[in-house]
């Protein structure tokens, strides 16, 4: 049955796709006498059609356009919602549905295995930078993998094979995390608003199944070469590099697909489908913070996909967009990078942040502190971090007197970002904090984005960051970001709706490991990586010879991440576990005001059998009214 699947479809038809596209430029280049007929050196125009077409046989292979098929042809449509009894409960997860809470769940699960396999691929580098010298990255064992042998990888030194896993590990775990993102949105939205559904079910499914040929052309980019550029794909290194720089490319675009479709779905859902009674300042403080999160996804992401396609463009037609030499301007690319980098840096942690503004109230059963203030500080982010883009061109040679006001616009940034943190510690303060897992990983969320906070503003300030550019303080105040900002609020979100989407609550004693492991394995990570960034580590590079001091917290951040990957595993068998045979959710188990803990666990099908009405304030924990009456009277006729 599992064959039958739309994924297992897909998956065929993309690699039928991919040939059949590959043969037909093939033969048109043939045709055009653009190539001989055997020429391997010209298999990279052949292999970008193959992924095009492969990426759209995918999607037709799969049933993503049935719909839209059959409406052209006038054709009834299902609903793609009701569960068929006689399949069994997975099916629908493996399947094209316009439920949300099925697309959130299939977000959320393909976002948990392409981290794992960011993940790996940190560890293979990780391995290598645990001691001086090229030790674990070299031909003997890639050889023993059959990868270097058989010529699927061009670029076999250790110095190659490094370059290919760090910039994969970059991408790959961006990918993770827009997919994340989609997750949280997806799930919470509609429930939290009081909608049964996104307002474009079908182009909601398209947003999710357009991710999966995107991602497997980013992982297969190391099987044609790899690419060496950093996951930021800087040209010359993007127009130099092997033909997997391509597949980088293309695996990005469709991912950033993904990201503007779900955005505009999320924004006319809140605009158009909120209950009666819930206006902007009665929503969940989630969904503010979604509504700016798609606000820059809707507006930004075109810029990414118009600087790598300029970069294909270059590669493919010899057009020079960023060739200094035929007139183009290497530094062009890196502001149109950047105008859509940066916000997005902000794309990963607005969720993270309205997760932890969702849930201290909640866990401290307070009123949340300043909720207008922080609703609007989101939307505050969102347009700041348009301005702030060249702060990571500080050293690339652009106009000097330019880099004063991004400075300053950077160093704004701490205004709104600010705001939350003085409303979390109002919320928090004289609390009856329960120290459930959920709440941990908030906790541990608001330290770690805090360190994150506090190491930014040497990076934005010019004098400072013309030392630490491209050092290793980098890379640990972005990991504090990234970490602090989405993956422990992901997990808390995890924790805390998991009963809303299985029905049953993960266990407490191994979610309570899974955070401490995880969070004094992150800080000696992230604290090591500063260290070694403050001694002369220079990010991007396989080798360094800066003594023993330095090798030994190599060492000991190598194994920190082992740790940290070892958590992520303990999470994975605490779940399996708790659906195969854990306890159940029934009711409001966390004693929640919102209107999905309303209904029953798991949310039903259609998710509120019976329009609401909110009445009350959102976050009136101790005293006010309900917030919403689930059993509205009727209004009389004509009303």
């Amino acid at each position: 049955m599992f064959l039958r699947t739309a994924l297992v479809k897909g998956l065929v038809s993309q690699a039928l796709g991919t040939i059949v596209g590959m043969a037909l430029v093939w033969m048109l280049r043939i045709l055009t006498d653009a190539a001989p007929a055997m020429d391997s050196s010209h298999l990279e125009p052949a292999l970008v059609g193959g992924a095009v077409i492969g990426a759209l046989a995918f999607l037709v292979g799969g049933g993503v356009f049935s719909d839209w098929f059959k409406w052209t042809r006038g054709e009834e449509t299902e609903d793609h919602q009701q569960h068929d009894a006689g399949k069994p409960g997975w099916w629908r997860y493996f399947n094209v549905d316009f439920d949300h809470k099925i697309i959130g769940i299939q977000y959320g699960v393909t976002s948990i295995i392409v981290l794992g396999l960011g993940g790996i691929f940190a560890l293979l580098f990780r391995i290598e930078l645990a001691q001086e010298g090229i030790t674990f990255l070299n031909n003997e064992i890639f050889e023993m993998l059959g990868l270097v042998g058989s010529g699927r990888l061009q670029h076999a030194t250790g110095a190659d094979l490094y370059n290919s896993f760090m910039s994969l590990h970059g991408m790959v775990m961006i990918a993770s995390i827009l997919l994340g993102v989609g997750a949280l949105s997806n799930y919470l939205v509609p429930l939290m608003i009081g909608a049964n559904d996104m307002a474009f079910p079908r182009l909601n499914a398209f947003a999710f199944w357009v991710n999966v040929p995107g991602a497997l052309l980013l992982v297969g980019s190391l099987f044609f070469g790899g690419f060496d550029t950093g996951w930021t794909g800087y040209p010359p290194l993007s127009v130099r590099a092997p033909i997997g720089v391509q597949l980088f490319l293309l695996g990005v675009y469709f991912v950033g697909l993904s990201s503007i479709f779900g955005s505009i779905n999320v924004l006319v859902t809140v605009v158009k489908m909120r209950a009666p009674g819930m206006n902007y300042f009665r929503m969940p403080i989630f969904v503010w913070a979604a509504v700016a999160t798609a606000i820059i996804q809707l507006t930004a992401t075109q810029l990414i996909g118009l600087s790598f396609q300029l970069v294909m463009f270059e590669r493919l037609l010899g057009m020079g967009f960023f060739d200094a030499s035929t007139g183009g301007d290497p530094v062009l690319y890196q502001h149109l990078f950047w105008f859509y980098s940066h916000p997005a840096v902000y794309v990963f942690i607005l969720p993270g942040l309205g997760v932890i503004s969702e849930l201290l109230p909640v866990f401290t059963r307070k009123p949340l502190f300043g909720y207008k203030w922080i609703a609007l500080s989101s939307l505050g982010i969102a347009l700041v971090g348009f301005f702030v883009w060249a702060h990571h061109m500080f050293t690339s040679g652009m106009t000097a007197y330019l880099r004063v006001p991004f400075m300053y616009a950077t160093l704004l940034v701490a205004v709104p970002t600010g705001v939350k943190f003085f409303s979390w510690a109002g919320t928090l303060w004289r609390g009856r904090i329960r120290l459930d897992t959920p709440m941990l990983f908030v906790l541990g969320s608001i330290v770690i984005f805090l360190l994150g906070g506090v190491t930014g503003p040497p990076n934005g300030t010019i004098s400072t960051d013309l030392h630490l550019h491209d050092t290793y303080w980098v890379v640990g105040h972005f990991h504090d970001t990234m970490f602090g900002g989405y993956i422990f609020p992901f997990f808390a979100a995890i924790y805390y709706w998991f009963p809303k989407m299985s029905g049953k609550r993960l266990n407490e004693f191994w979610g309570k490991i899974h955070f401490w492991t995880m969070f004094l394995a992150f800080m000696y990570m992230n604290l090591g990586q500063m260290y070694v960034g403050l001694h002369g580590m220079r990010r991007r590079i396989a080798d360094y010879d800066l003594g023993p001091v330095v090798e030994s917290v190599q060492y000991g951040i190598t194994i920190a991440a082992f740790i940290i990957f070892t958590s992520v595993f303990i999470f994975l068998i605490n779940a399996w576990v708790t659906v195969k045979r854990g306890e159940k959710a029934e009711g409001n188990i966390w004693g929640s005001r919102s209107p999905e803990w309303q209904i029953p666990n798991p949310a039903p099908l259609h998710n509120y059998a019976h329009p609401f009405e909110v009445i009350g304030e959102p976050y009136d924990y101790g005293h006010g009214p309900e917030y919403v009456n689930m059993n509205p009277a009727p209004k009389p006729a004509g009303e």
